[in-house]
């Protein structure tokens, strides 16, 4: 009897939070001193609700960030929360390089997709081997890592939790990473492997400064089964507006199941930020966390993110809303929901 699978919703019970952290052989090298508070932000507000996985190739740092993270802990009340596991990595996209878990009959199956890179844009050797360095090191107790010949993001996919899956065709059919397989075949092995009976594919929308081909988690998101939040550009001036008109269309053409419309909410969309050199960033309020009792909600700096914490409070009534200034990660071209990568409850249990 094959067992059955299922991919949670973010909002699933979870046992931890996993960072891969920078480190000076990344490409954040010069910007240390600005980054590294953000990630020192977010693992404080994981460590409120979760345990929490940080891996960082650099061993003294590692050793450093376990002392200061326990103590942390501790003095909250919360001991035994922090694991850390030395293991090499070219970059920091816990989302796009993590394990993707799900619950089956046997329970829990971690899923090891390959990664690439985002089609092989950069160098990406030590990152596709770290869940293996994490298994190794027991994190994930007795769970099986099961690696799968197949190039997938988490960043890619959001799952409802009931068998639907949403993603971009932009970045599943992009030849880079898959191109052997057509979108009737990628379909028949996310239906296998994730046990998922359906996919909704978005046809259009993207972000300006995006290296990852417009991945789902900058531009659309369930914050219920038959609820999706989602990027909008009000301004017919901004060159966005087009293409994500185009992508609300399509989300308000979807239908759930059981064949009724989706509940649907904008989000704000923020002012231009700029780099040194004038390319505009990805910023979107659309890169939140969903952990235990709480959204981690990123936010820039602009005037904008008032209306996204109120908004993300009415999306979440029940969840605590934790705003933490992301805008060093979008120098690189990715926010809060793009560092981290959930583990779902019973997993991680030290």
């Amino acid at each position: 009897m094959t067992s059955r699978r299922t991919l949670p919703a973010e909002w699933a019970p979870q046992s931890a939070v996993m960072l891969t952290w920078p480190h000076p052989g990344t490409d954040w090298a010069r910007r240390m001193a600005d980054v590294e508070p953000v990630f020192e932000a977010i693992a404080k507000a994981v460590l409120r609700f979760e345990h929490l996985v940080i891996s960082c190739e650099f061993v003294a740092r590692l050793q450093q960030l376990g002392q200061q993270l326990n103590a942390y802990a501790e003095g909250n009340g919360l001991p035994g929360r922090v694991i850390t596991v030395p293991a090499p990595a070219n970059d920091t996209w816990a989302r796009d390089h993590g394990p993707i878990t799900v619950d089956t009959t046997d329970g829990p199956t971690l899923l090891d997709f390959r990664f690439n890179a985002w089609g092989d844009k950069f160098p990406w050797e030590k990152d596709d081997a770290l869940n293996r360095h994490l298994a190794n090191a027991g994190v994930f107790g007795k769970h099986p890592l099961q690696p799968v010949d197949f190039v997938l993001e988490g960043g890619s996919i959001e799952s409802d939790g009931a068998g639907t899956l949403l993603t971009t065709s932009e970045c599943l059919l992009t030849p880079s990473r898959n191109p052997s397989m057509d979108r009737t075949a990628i379909e028949l092995l996310l239906e296998e492997v994730l046990g998922v009976d359906r996919i909704l594919w978005l046809n259009h929308g993207y972000l300006a400064g995006d290296d990852t081909d417009s991945h789902i988690d900058t531009l659309a998101r369930f914050c219920a089964p038959d609820h999706i939040c989602y990027v909008a550009c009000p301004d017919v001036a901004d060159e966005h507006y087009s293409a994500l008109a185009a992508m609300e269309e399509e989300l308000q053409e979807f239908r759930q199941a059981d064949g009724s419309p989706y509940r649907l909410t904008p989000l704000p969309w923020p002012d231009p930020i700029h780099d040194e050199d004038g390319e505009r960033l990805p910023a979107t309020y659309a890169n939140f966390l969903i952990i235990n009792g709480a959204i981690l909600l990123p936010v820039y700096d602009v005037p904008q993110d008032e209306e996204a914490i109120r908004i993300m409070a009415d999306l979440f009534p029940d969840r605590e809303i934790v705003p933490i200034n992301c805008r060093p990660l979008i120098y690189q071209h990715g926010s809060l929901h793009c560092v981290t990568m959930q583990i779902p409850s019973g997993v991680v249990t030290v």
